[in-house]
């Protein structure tokens, strides 16, 4: 499948839920709640460690870095989505194309560096209480927010360029509804082994780094809590934990499996393929700020209170 207009301006294809092509626009009715809830959660999560002074602490400094990046996640996968199951429109510029994937990769790239410094975050604050605040200053917190960004973009600035480079065969059909690296680049009609190589560096010195350092830090956090004598201060420091457990497991698990559907299994199901990759780019930024609001305290009186304050 390909497509020029008048000025020779190529296409490529983007594919939405096989199979279920009669119910798009139902289907669009959902996925646009989805992503006002996910804009309304991260967006007040968000304004409350703004405007409420006891917030202004590292968690929830950190905690406002998650959401950011799930508000560009949101950013970054919404205007295809729309088009394709609102208006029925699957086409793509190539440009517009190689810059939404330039901003997903780069944004996937820093939610992964942010779980990893709440990881961190969360080690030392359960084996180092009494230097928590010592440790993770506000200088060190924007040390850290600046280094996730640099990573995160300078990974993936060659990335639309070597892709740019490439010819593409007629056909044009991806297999998401958003451009993903991957996906765009088994299009190519040439070799594309130093792609496929740079992809699978990235790859590995992001992800799969950080989440073998996500698990050594709760291996440390382990081995610093099960030594307390006590059974409900044992539950009381790993409880801290939960929400970052859940906002790991959301994000690590469907990438996992769609990094080695996208380079691996060559038989997997269309349709298996857009509803794993809709689980890594659309549930977490939804379902990241109600773990939050439900498992943290401060978030969850602050919210009632602003809804006391508001009548409702």
């Amino acid at each position: 499948v390909i497509m020029s207009d008048s000025n020779n301006n190529t296409y490529f294809f983007l594919t939405g839920l096989p199979g279920l092509e009669a119910v798009y626009t139902w289907l669009s009715i959902p996925l646009c709640v989805v992503y006002v809830v996910s804009l309304a959660g991260n967006s007040l999560i968000l304004w409350l460690v703004r405007s409420e002074p006891s917030l202004h602490q590292p968690m929830y400094y950190f905690l406002s870095m998650l959401a950011v990046t799930d508000l560009g996640l949101s950013a970054s996968t919404l205007p295809t989505m729309i088009t394709i199951y609102m208006l029925g429109l699957r086409q793509v510029a190539v440009e517009v194309c190689l810059a939404q994937l330039f901003f997903i990769h780069s944004f996937s790239i820093m939610e992964s560096s942010v779980l990893l410094t709440m990881a961190f975050d969360r080690f030392v604050a359960i084996s180092s209480p009494l230097r928590y605040g010592t440790i993770l200053t506000n200088t060190w917190i924007f040390s850290l927010g600046l280094a996730i960004v640099v990573r995160g973009i300078g990974l993936h600035i060659p990335v639309p360029i070597m892709l740019k480079k490439l010819p593409y065969c007629q056909n044009r059909l991806l297999s998401h509804s958003y451009c993903l690296y991957p996906d765009v680049m088994k299009l190519a009609c040439s070799d594309t082994l130093i792609n496929s190589a740079y992809g699978l560096f990235i790859v590995f010195s992001t992800l799969c780094l950080d989440s073998v350092l996500i698990v050594l830090s709760y291996g440390l956090i382990l081995q610093t809590v099960l030594p307390i004598v006590s059974k409900v201060e044992r539950l009381k420091a790993l409880n801290t934990c939960v929400s970052h457990i859940c906002a790991v497991l959301l994000f690590y698990i469907p990438t996992i499996g769609l990094s080695i559907i996208h380079r691996f299994e060559k038989r997997a199901s269309p349709f298996s393929c857009v509803l794993l990759s809709y689980l890594h780019y659309v549930l977490p930024p939804l379902l990241n700020p109600i773990v939050y609001t439900i498992k943290t305290k401060q978030i969850r009186l602050k919210i009632l209170q602003l809804f006391r304050r508001g009548g409702i």
